[in-house]
């Protein structure tokens, strides 16, 4: 009674494992055909995205360009009102030199304090062996408020 209820076992144990065989190999069979498939949608994809990068590219230039060209009719249009309140047109031409000279340096050392967080400050300190265990005190001290602020890993999370 016993060896029938084994004999009855064996064989669905056996078509079990047939049954993951033949779909592990269906699976097999497949799988040049999935990736296949997400290859050319990859494909297909990165094509569109490097048509929009091109006209995102000409579109930024025409923005640039016309941006440029109103910035010169304004600066012409503020010279023309000097010069006709009664400035000097040598005087005028100072006045709109010296503004966008001004706006020019304030630029280059807004940039030139930007550039300093290309190099990852807080992550090259954290990632330091000896420096991370420093006291906060001496790493406050040794900061200077306008360089860069202090980002810690929460920071990042929560921005």
């Amino acid at each position: 009674m016993a060896d029938v209820g084994a004999q009855s076992a064996a064989p669905a144990a056996r078509d079990a494992s047939e049954s993951l065989f033949d779909l592990a190999r269906s699976i097999l069979r497949e799988l040049p055909a999935l990736i296949g498939d997400r290859v050319e949608l990859l494909a297909l994809e990165l094509q569109r995205a490097g048509a929009a990068l091109a006209q995102l590219v000409a579109l930024a230039t025409a923005a640039a360009i016309f941006s440029l060209t109103a910035w010169l009719a304004l600066w012409g249009v503020v010279v023309g009102l000097l010069n006709a309140l009664g400035l000097h047109w040598a005087a005028a031409l100072a006045v709109a030199l010296l503004v966008n000279l001004a706006a020019a340096v304030w630029a280059l050392w807004r940039a030139r304090a930007l550039a300093r967080l290309l190099g990852l400050p807080a992550t090259r300190r954290h990632l330091m062996i000896g420096l991370a265990e420093r006291p906060v005190r001496a790493q406050e001290q040794t900061t200077v408020h306008d360089e860069e602020p202090a980002v810690t890993p929460g920071s990042v999370a929560a921005s």
